[in-house]
């Protein structure tokens, strides 16, 4: 409780999943605190639930209470930038976030995973494996669980995903080891640059006993090397793909560890993925060899490169997480099918240049199928581009035309508001389609 001395005041600004996690966990200490929790939204999501001595300002700011604080807890989505957070720092108040405080009072190993792409698939899988090889695994942080709210659960490891927001307010969380997975554009609204959220991203390396970073992507690397385990699909590297009697081994240290075609996985990206999560456990000690059979046997996340029907050696792959270019390039990358890929584009496209599809598509045995709103911005992309209105049009036209060996591929590149609530909603129509067609 050292961290503690001196403080009596804290305020809480952003409610929801986890600004509720930060006051419960507040409430849990034994040190005697006032808490106070501030959210500029008029009806925040979680008010009921806050206990009744702890008081809510809502709809707006209250800078007095900012500047009584002794210490500020503040919500991933709320910028370091805002002026009153910056008023807050310029008074020499401390503002830190959920997972500062989750350090402060962790006692068991700790690793984490960021990145552009990919990191909730890694965070997922690493705790499936680590459960398999009989740990008990609390499994968080910016995907599922608040990670204040796994201290309360009894566990031998924690893997948490981490953001470029949460990474901002934390300083103090050590990490047996932390893997950054790769960095394309992304919230250019909240940062100056690409330079600006590749730093906020390598915070995650501040107190990390190993640092797992990508071979094929050097702004992955630390500014200050150290402690350096490299991943790669594609060329030599700590844990890489190796070639023995003509099959392709996941390897760490030289050491073959699983066949790739053993995967249930699809995708390239995938099997960079599964090799980071060996990575990232072989160095917290775990037994992986002992967890193997729930890494092949893993489909993926919902909506995120997930076989939801393999019927008649087709299969139907729910990849509606893909809402920017990035993600469906990586959907693609080293796709290696007997048949033929029928790829399904479109939605809200959120002004971006698709161009970058085409290379990849041209390698590819491949039909187009573009729906939704901007779907005409994909038509120039490949000779095989076919325009239609909606993902159903487009499943009952391809049905009759399937074969083994074919693929079924929901990768949008886009926005869904055009036409779903969200990417949750389209990727499970999709789903339903599938089931009903395959």
């Amino acid at each position: 409780m050292q961290r503690w001395q001196g403080i009596e005041k804290v305020v809480v600004v952003g409610l929801g999943i986890t600004g509720l996690s930060v006051v419960k966990h507040l409430m849990r200490l034994p040190a005697s605190l006032q808490v106070k929790v501030i959210d500029t939204r008029d009806n925040p999501p979680g008010k009921e639930e806050l206990p009744a001595d702890v008081e809510l300002h809502a709809g707006g700011w209250r800078l007095d209470w900012l500047l009584e604080a002794d210490l500020v807890v503040t919500n991933p989505g709320i910028a370091l930038a805002t002026p009153e957070i910056q008023q807050v720092l310029a008074a020499n108040i401390p503002v830190v976030g959920d997972i500062e405080l989750f350090a402060w009072h962790v006692t068991k190993p700790v690793v984490a995973i960021t990145g552009s792409n990919g990191k909730s698939t890694v965070t997922d899988l690493t705790g499936v494996v680590a459960k398999a090889a009989g740990l008990q695994v609390g499994v968080g942080g910016n995907i599922g669980v608040p990670a204040l709210d796994l201290l309360e659960q009894d566990a031998d490891l924690y893997v948490l995903e981490l953001s470029s927001f949460q990474l901002e307010t934390t300083s103090s969380l050590e990490l047996v080891a932390a893997a950054f997975l790769n960095l394309s554009e992304d919230h250019m609204d909240r940062y100056q640059g690409m330079a600006d959220y590749r730093q906020a991203k390598l915070r995650i390396f501040d107190h990390a006993q190993a640092c797992i970073v990508n071979a094929d992507d050097t702004a992955t690397y630390p500014d200050v090397s150290k402690n350096l385990v490299t991943f790669s699909v594609d060329t030599d590297a700590d844990a890489c793909v190796t070639h023995t009697d003509g099959r392709e081994y996941l390897t760490f240290d030289g050491q073959p560890i699983l066949a790739v075609e053993s995967l249930s996985l699809v995708g390239r990206h995938n099997v960079a993925n599964a090799l980071v999560v060996i990575a990232l456990l072989y160095k917290a000690g775990v037994d992986v060899k002992a967890g193997l059979e729930a890494m092949k046997s893993y489909r993926g996340l919902t909506h995120r490169c997930q076989v939801v029907a393999d019927n008649q050696g087709i299969k139907w792959v729910n990849d509606s997480k893909a809402t920017n270019v990035a993600s469906t390039l990586a959907a693609l990358s080293g796709l290696n099918l007997a048949g033929k890929l029928y790829l399904l584009v479109g939605g809200e496209g959120k002004g971006a240049d698709f161009s970058e599809l085409a290379p990849a598509l041209a390698r590819l045995n491949v039909q187009l199928c573009c729906f939704g709103a901007d779907g005409d911005k994909f038509m120039p992309l490949h000779p095989s581009a076919k325009r239609f209105e909606t993902m159903q049009e487009i499943v009952e036209w391809s049905k009759p035309q399937l074969q083994s060996g074919d693929m079924v591929l929901l990768s949008p590149a886009c926005a869904s508001f055009d036409q779903f609530n969200n990417f949750m909603a389209r990727g499970d129509f999709f789903a339903s389609l599938a089931k009903q067609y395959a």
